[in-house]
């Protein structure tokens, strides 16, 4: 008798879910609470397990189409189909392509020419509901390569942070099952590790560096900077100067991409130099993809950057923002900042820059207006009695926006400190998703850039966002007399749903108020 495979109860704010990847085919026997396939909702994966033991006869639905809750998947048997899906698991591990996702480690069987160790499945991790997927941005090691235990093998981009797998124990990479670019989910395999079998492979990867330059090296230092084996190559094979280039991988590491970018303009600066016919003949082979006097160039966009995308749109189709202006007067600030930035430093190894002031008045306008450190959820609002407010950071890879916790009962110190250690940590990839979620108030500077003005988005679910800006010297007229001010313009967009423009412009006017007297920051007035 046939037992029906069905997709699990989505809860009540999930409608419907895709099916992801089938991890079983009809014939495959499977084991009762063995993974057979994934579906994927908006919010997170859900794995669909053997509601028993047998054999999987019928698929109903394909990779791809949309499933209702408990809808019907497939069909498992009684028995096996065949001798082969019957055979047990020594015939399953002889099947590497229908189990490289089951989510089981992989256990002993021999290596090959890999030197005959323990071979396990390298995975990706397991990724927060919040992500669903992944993509596999580099691989540091190439199969046959001699790694130690915790060597970083590959990196795992996801819409928030990037993550490192790392080796499982000392061996060699015997196997990649997702080549970078490709998208991988939580726990997903990667690789196949082959552990104590890393000193053969090793030994003859190092014996012969001119033929396995892109196949069986590892990072090379060239003076200050670090290539990956394959833009070695491509500098090698280019004879480009590496000081030249500039590294956008983890710690400034020199990619393939980056190599390929420094000969693509170096060709187009020949060739607008040179347009004689040979000039223009090697600036194409070069460059492919620069066509003709006009080249464009085509990239996919990266993980980080469509959810940036996505999450901008989505705030201003589904909040009514609108953006309220004034500008503050930051004679007081710097003069203090001044007069105390060296005792500053010294006391607390940090210098004394103008964010910290800014979270500190912030701090104090979200607790006089609690609608503005609210935000909302389907048709609640939820106020916050706390204030976590997120600053914006700028890294190559696109803007992220790690949250202060708690930020009342910071000292600026304080903030000044967590600030330096987030842009430090953004710009290597090392930031936790942890440290990008929850927060109730959001702060970005555009004034570093040269911004005068601008309108902020706000960052959902959060109601509001504050936007700082260049400081531009104006005159200005104070008691009856023109007076040239170090003056900033300041924005605050704002969700009119939930806040009144009485409250944003008074919100706005607090912060002015604090920074225009710092002593009030001192004086709760």
């Amino acid at each position: 008798m046939a037992t029906e495979i069905k997709a699990p109860t989505f809860p009540e704010s999930v409608a419907e879910g895709t099916v992801a990847a089938w991890h079983k085919k009809p014939g495959d026997s499977v084991e009762r609470d063995e993974l057979i396939v994934e579906i994927e909702t908006d919010k997170v994966v859900l794995e669909v397990v053997a509601p028993e033991a047998g054999t999987l006869t019928d698929v109903t639905v394909e990779e791809g189409d949309t499933v209702e809750s408990e809808q019907v998947l497939g069909k498992i048997g009684e028995g096996s189909s065949s001798g082969d899906s019957g055979a047990g698991d020594g015939d399953k591990k002889d099947k590497p392509a229908d189990t490289a996702s089951a989510g089981k480690a992989e256990e002993k069987k021999p290596s090959g020419g890999n030197g005959g160790g323990q071979q396990h499945e390298v995975k990706a991790p397991t990724f927060p509901e919040s992500v669903q997927e992944g993509t596999v941005a580099t691989w540091h090691k190439s199969v046959g390569e001699a790694v130690k235990r915790d060597e970083v093998l590959a990196d795992i981009e996801t819409d928030k942070v990037v993550l490192e797998v790392v080796a499982p124990a000392n061996g060699t990479l015997a196997e990649i099952k997702a080549e970078e670019g490709s998208q991988v989910t939580s726990e997903q395999v990667l690789a196949i590790f082959a552990e104590g079998a890393g000193g053969d492979a090793g030994t003859a990867a190092e014996e012969k560096p001119a033929a396995s330059a892109d196949d069986g090296a590892s990072d090379e230092k060239v003076g200050d900077k670090i290539l990956a084996p394959a833009a070695r190559k491509l500098v090698a094979e280019h004879d480009l100067d590496v000081n030249a280039i500039e590294g956008t991988g983890k710690g400034g590491r020199i990619l393939k991409e980056d190599v390929q970018r420094a000969v693509n303009e170096g060709s187009a600066k020949k060739k607008a130099a040179k347009p004689a016919p040979g000039g223009a003949k090697a600036a194409a082979t070069a460059a492919p993809a620069v066509e003709g006097e006009r080249p464009e160039k085509r990239v996919p966009m990266s993980r980080l950057r469509q959810t940036i995308a996505k999450r901008l749109v989505q705030a201003q189709q589904t909040a009514a923002m609108l953006t309220t202006y004034n500008e503050v007067d930051m004679t007081a600030v710097m003069e203090l900042r001044a007069q105390y930035k060296d005792t500053f430093l010294k006391a607390h190894d940090t210098k004394l820059g103008f964010m910290g002031f800014f979270v500190k008045a912030a701090s104090e306008a979200l607790k006089r207006f609690p609608d503005v450190n609210a935000s909302i959820d389907g048709t609640d609002i939820v106020y916050h009695g706390y204030q976590d407010i997120g600053v914006a950071v700028s890294t190559p890879r696109g803007l992220v926006v790690p949250v202060l916790r708690d930020t009342d009962s910071m000292k600026i110190a304080d903030v000044e400190k967590t600030i330096v250690d987030f842009g430090k940590r953004a710009r290597d990839g090392k930031l936790g998703i942890d440290e990008m979620q929850g927060g109730t108030f959001t702060i970005t500077n555009g004034g570093i850039f040269g911004s005068l003005m601008s309108t902020p988005i706000i960052n959902p679910p959060q109601t509001a966002i504050l936007g700082m800006h260049k400081i531009q010297e104006r005159p200005m007229a104070v008691n009856g007399k023109v007076e040239i001010r170090p003056m900033m313009y300041l924005a605050v967009s704002y969700d009119h749903r939930m806040i009144d423009g009485k409250d944003a412009v008074q919100f706005l006017v607090t912060i002015k108020e604090l920074l225009e007297d710092p002593a009030r920051l001192l004086l709760d007035v």
